[in-house]
């Protein structure tokens, strides 16, 4: 089985953007590591490179994919495969995750991470996809549960127990995103509390925060939309308290990828995942 051959502290940790740089060479904290997006770093060069090249001398470097589509039914893009091995074998990231979701068909890219049913069917091609993905890159992955806003008729398996399994035959590690399981469980009614009860805390090396935005369905129920716009909201703070109760520290990052904000404003929601993190070592040392 493949493992990272570097792991991501249990600190905060921010999905970077290229206007962040400067502030973050010059007052990082509380900062311990950064994400990025894997299909903006597969060309051959260029600022984006360069200054990536120079953050990974600073800080560790986790790469989140977007456009793999493991969940689709066509075969993984060997282009893209290609590009994700170069990008991971020169940047030797701590950390490399994707997501539980489809996006391409054929010839048709969708805009979306769109949601599977979670059959045996679907199962097999998840961890065919997984194998191949891992063993083209020499390295384990880490994969990402959805924010759903429909659930299939036909699934066998609830959703933590699919990502369980794919762990099981795979060897892959888990993300934890918990505004998805927040976004997932309005949208769907149910206990978020309960759905991180049954999930494999276990396997998860890395947490993902975000913002989202409140609407309503055709009926006038809740209907929360997984943006990355806004801040954290605070029951997502709560909720990430009872993980991190049940997980132990673990690497977690704060998502913002649209209206994207000054820095000071994503350094104190990086600082608020700090306190978290602070006050579980904090009862840990009284505890031992």
């Amino acid at each position: 089985m493949y493992d990272q051959t570097n792991h991501l502290p249990a600190l905060p940790g921010v999905g970077y953007k290229p206007q962040h740089y400067s502030d973050l060479v010059a007052n990082p904290a509380p900062v311990g590591w950064l994400e990025i997006h894997a299909e903006n770093y597969m060309g051959a060069g260029g600022r984006p490179i360069a200054q990536l090249k120079q953050l990974s001398g600073h800080f560790p470097i986790s790469v989140h994919g977007v456009g793999l589509s493991i969940g689709g039914e066509d075969a993984l893009d060997p282009d893209h495969l290609s590009r994700l091995k170069h990008l991971c074998d020169w940047l030797n990231p701590a950390s490399f995750s994707e997501h539980l979701a489809w996006s391409t068909h054929e010839s048709a890219f969708m805009n979306d991470l769109l949601p599977l049913p979670y059959t045996e069917v679907t199962l097999k091609r998840v961890c065919d996809h997984i194998d191949q993905l891992q063993d083209t890159i020499g390295r384990r992955m880490l994969l990402e549960n959805p924010s759903s806003y429909l659930a299939f008729d036909d699934s066998t398996y609830a959703e933590p127990d699919f990502l369980s399994e794919v762990s099981k035959r795979t060897g892959c590690g888990l993300l934890l995103d918990v505004n998805n399981i927040f976004v997932s469980a309005t949208n769907l009614n149910y206990s978020p509390y309960a759905y991180v009860d049954a999930f494999d805390l276990d396997k998860v090396g890395e947490i993902h925060l975000g913002g989202h935005d409140e609407d309503e369905d055709d009926h006038g129920a809740p209907l929360l939309i997984d943006s990355h716009g806004r801040e954290v909201a605070d029951p997502v703070w709560t909720l990430l308290d009872y993980v991190l109760e049940r997980s132990g520290p673990l690497p977690t990052l704060i998502e913002w990828d649209t209206d994207v904000p000054e820095w000071p404003v994503l350094a104190e929601e990086a600082r608020r995942a700090d306190i978290a993190l602070s006050k579980l070592n904090a009862r840990a040392k009284v505890t031992a």
